[in-house]
């Protein structure tokens, strides 16, 4: 699947998204944005998809907003908020998903592509990488959900630090502070992305749902409420999904798991 914003590609159980505008170092514009929304439904339909990667093409992940079309945007107030809240509904769909997505980030990360990053489970870098907020560089604040996601991602010094100063980090900082999961040579960062989606596609469909069910949900609530929460549903799991006991069963028996239903 093709438009003019990006590539969709389907494979046994893993689907990869590339932004495809490396000329313009891949804009999440308005028109990008309804792209990847139309692309991102599609996909949630396919539930033998349960691993989505997503990069850049060229040399850049996302650069971030259309800076150039804002100037008119802005003056469309209706217009503007119509984009907000259509990046604001992908970028939840994709937090709130079954399905793992993983950020693939090859270059350029920043502002909104940062924002895109932070709604993704895991995140590889590149060594190459370079990531930040940037907005505030050119007058700009955070509007795809930067401003909460980042601080949650990294505590609120470090994001105050990135979203204040505009600065870039390298992938190796970007690993140190927590920002993504592994740093890559540049030459590596595909293969390893996709190793990473062949382990998570031999876990249990339904035990990898729960388990982001589990750190998502779990990081909105207090911690005793979320200790709770994890009792309730550890328990429900283990005495009513076959996966969980299949797994007791295939250690026992020294075999592998069959996994099932979703």
């Amino acid at each position: 699947m093709q438009s003019d914003n990006i590539i969709v590609e389907k494979g046994k159980g893993v689907a990869t998204v590339t932004l495809d505008r490396a000329a313009q170092m891949n804009p999440l514009d308005g028109s990008t944005v309804k792209a990847l929304l139309a692309a991102w439904r599609d996909l949630e339909a396919e539930k033998s998809l349960r691993v989505v990667l997503i990069t850049g093409s060229g040399g850049a992940f996302s650069a971030g907003g259309d800076l150039a079309g804002y100037m008119t945007l802005y003056r469309r107030p209706e217009d503007f908020r119509r984009f907000l809240d259509d990046l604001g509904t992908l970028l939840d769909l994709l937090e709130k998903s079954d399905k793992v997505i993983i950020a693939a980030v090859n270059g350029y990360c920043l502002a909104g592509g940062l924002e895109l990053m932070l709604a993704c489970d895991l995140a590889i870098a590149a060594d190459t990488a370079q990531i930040g907020d940037a907005h505030l560089n050119f007058g700009q604040l955070p509007g795809g959900g930067g401003s909460q996601r980042l601080p949650r991602a990294i505590g609120a010094q470090r994001a105050k630090d990135l979203i204040f100063t505009g600065r870039f980090i390298s992938g190796a900082e970007a690993e140190r502070i927590g920002l993504v999961a592994r740093v890559v040579p540049a030459s590596e960062l595909m293969p390893t992305a996709r190793k990473l989606a062949d382990d998570i596609l031999a876990k249990s469909p339904a035990g990898v749902a729960r388990a982001k069910k589990l750190v998502r949900d779990g990081m909105t609530m207090d911690l005793a409420r979320a200790l709770q929460f994890e009792i309730d549903l550890v328990h429900e799991w283990a005495t009513t999904h076959p996966d969980a006991m299949d797994g007791l069963a295939a250690f026992a028996e020294k075999r592998a798991p069959r996994f099932g239903r979703p």
